[in-house]
């Protein structure tokens, strides 16, 4: 039997129209931010971003000084980007957030925004009447798990025996969260989060590379977080009805207002970061603390007002 905490609003039936489709995936969704210096993030330990000949196509956010790891093994979580964007620092301040709580971040594509970016242009626009192709691919996601085990095993890598194989996340934004939901039956998953997104419910498949059928949430098979903007949000009424519709899993859905393009772009990620990160220490490390922020009628968040919580877990 799932306990359900009622949310403090009503999801509207506002479904991704094509218009609202070709915002999530149009160039302007995550403006580029070239002047603004990389964080560190705000845990124990003080993050980097890099690029490896050993993965291409991918970006790593971590720790700056395994070393200081001691027996904290590394969490893994891969990340789709907002738009489906090839830009894997789009959502830099954000990733080097997660990644300073022990966390080994691998978004897909390249640095085009922000210190080490590489040159960058725009791809042509599509012909009239469709809708550009997604840059990266749910494939991506799964690249990123692939190389994480293989390098938590690889005599001479630095992440050799660092890694905690049941510690994996996949999470993404907006049409990454699209893409989360293409991988989510890969049974090494440990949890979801799904950020300003969800299926297309209604709308036709009209992404190419991905599944957007109205069944596709059934292959979750973990414990999910939705992160929303509200009801200006673009994706609230596709991530409210997802939440609706999920009952075979426990999952929760945060609201905050402030619209699609969330708190990315915030210092260390905004209060969006905070709460994925939270989210995470508990699925993945059983942190009873970080589980306030969750559970309870007094919970941390029912107890903001900023925030509206609507969950479904296990009595």
């Amino acid at each position: 039997m799932w306990a359900t905490l009622p949310h403090r609003r009503t999801a509207s039936a506002m479904f991704l129209s094509a218009a609202t489709i070709l915002l999530c995936m149009g160039a302007s969704a995550q403006p580029r931010d070239d002047d603004r210096p990389d964080t560190v993030g705000t845990g124990a330990f003080p993050a980097m971003k890099e690029e490896v000949s050993t993965l291409p196509d991918h970006v790593i956010y971590r720790p700056q000084n395994l070393a200081a790891l001691g027996s904290q093994k590394l969490g893994v979580m891969a990340w789709g980007n907002g738009s489906c964007t090839n830009d894997a620092a789009s959502s830099r301040f954000h990733l080097l957030e997660i990644a300073s709580h022990g966390y080994l971040v691998i978004a897909s594509g390249s640095i085009y925004s922000g210190p080490g970016a590489h040159p960058y242009t725009e791809p042509p626009p599509p012909p009239p009447g469709q809708f550009p192709p997604p840059q990266t691919t749910p494939g991506q996601l799964i690249e990123a798990i692939d190389w994480a085990m293989a390098e938590n095993t690889r005599p001479g890598s630095p992440y050799y025996g660092l890694i905690d194989p049941d510690q994996i996340a996949v999470a993404g934004y907006s049409c990454g969260g699209l893409q989360v939901l293409n991988v989510a039956s890969d049974p090494r998953i440990d949890t979801l989060v799904i950020m300003h997104s969800g299926q297309f419910n209604n709308s036709p498949n009209i992404l190419s590379g991905m599944d957007n059928s109205p069944d596709i949430t059934d292959a979750i098979h973990v414990p999910t977080l939705y992160v929303l903007g509200g009801e200006t949000d673009v994706a609230y009424g596709n991530g409210m009805d997802d939440f609706a519709n999920i009952n075979h899993v426990p999952v929760a859905v945060a609201n905050l207002p402030v619209g699609h393009g969330g708190t990315f772009q915030d210092p260390n990620g905004g209060r969006a970061a905070q709460v994925v990160v939270d989210w995470l220490q508990w699925q993945l490390r059983h942190d009873v603390d970080a589980a306030g922020t969750f559970l309870g009628e007094d919970c941390r968040l029912c107890q903001d007002p900023d925030w509206t919580l609507a969950t479904k877990f296990r009595r």
